[in-house]
């Protein structure tokens, strides 16, 4: 593996402490940007419930992600913040009970849940002309992007509505934003996460709970976080896997792809107590792109 991921250095939003004493779950949490997050959250002091499906989907052409790296992420954590509380459970967010049983779960370990960090998610089928897609391509995007993130804000809602306090990040993308050609299903699953998100912070505004979208752009497919989404857009859109980056890289304004690492700090920021004015806000990471 090359590389080291590695919490952001001191003195930023993700300086340690920054989330001492809050738990924290995170969806997605195997590989890529939920690993980032991961990281991230155990170098500013959290404690953390991480989980992802564990296996692969029918109708999703690529892996998802592994149990063996979804413990791998919790051993990370653990390394890097030794006093944290790390904890994995595999769940299939397209499941109702799977999802009550990881929150009920976080609930009887932490005693509260301070952070949802809605990031799982998938990018493809993708790739096809809107009229194309079929039904139940169209159903899985929906049902993962979109309901997924709902189910997870439906059984934290009493929790933190009965603490008077909470953080929601649902992860959506500068597709939330912005149309793309061949990505009708994607771009729609993170338009209604935008809407989800500002529906909800309004919802739970008087109970002191805020719900924010964290937008990434084009991020880097780093070998430490084992990511893969944009080398899957890539193919998908019938770019070739060893000009992608080159090719992505064109549309960025500053000249750089997204590293993981930038939107863990932005996760980390929206977690943490420095952001307890935001909420309903949709955060861009995008170096610029959805500014032309």
């Amino acid at each position: 593996m090359n590389g080291a991921l590695t919490a952001p250095p001191p003195g930023g939003a993700t300086a340690a402490g920054a989330l001492a004493g809050k738990a924290a779950l995170i969806t997605g949490a195997a590989r890529g940007i939920g690993r980032a997050c991961a990281l991230a959250y155990a170098g500013a002091g959290a404690d953390l419930l991480l989980t992802d499906i564990g296996h692969d989907l029918d109708g999703v052409p690529y892996p998802l992600g592994s149990a063996g790296q979804l413990a791998h992420t919790a051993r990370l954590c653990q390394e890097l913040s030794p006093a944290s509380v790390v904890a994995t459970a595999e769940a299939d967010i397209r499941e109702l009970d799977a999802v009550r049983a990881v929150v009920d779960g976080a609930l009887d370990r932490f005693g509260r849940l301070d952070i949802l960090l809605n990031n799982a998610g998938i990018a493809a089928p993708s790739g096809k002309t809107v009229h194309d897609i079929s039904p139940d391509e169209w159903d899985l995007m929906l049902d993962v992007d979109v309901s997924g993130a709902w189910r997870m804000i439906r059984a934290v809602g009493a929790a933190m509505t009965g603490q008077r306090a909470g953080s929601v990040i649902n992860v959506a993308s500068t597709a939330g934003l912005v149309g793309y050609r061949h990505f009708a299903g994607y771009v729609t699953a993170k338009h209604a996460l935008i809407g989800l998100t500002k529906s909800a912070a309004l919802d739970f505004a008087p109970f002191g709970v805020r719900v924010n979208a964290l937008c990434p752009g084009s991020v880097r497919d780093d070998d430490a976080a084992e990511g893969r989404m944009l080398t899957e857009i890539a193919r998908s859109l019938d770019v070739p896997v060893a000009e992608h980056e080159e090719t992505f890289l064109a549309a960025q304004p500053m000249n750089r792809l997204i590293e993981p690492e930038d939107v863990a700090g932005a996760a980390v920021w929206l977690g943490s107590d420095a952001s307890r004015q935001v909420t309903g806000s949709t955060v861009t990471v995008d170096g610029g792109f959805t500014s032309r």
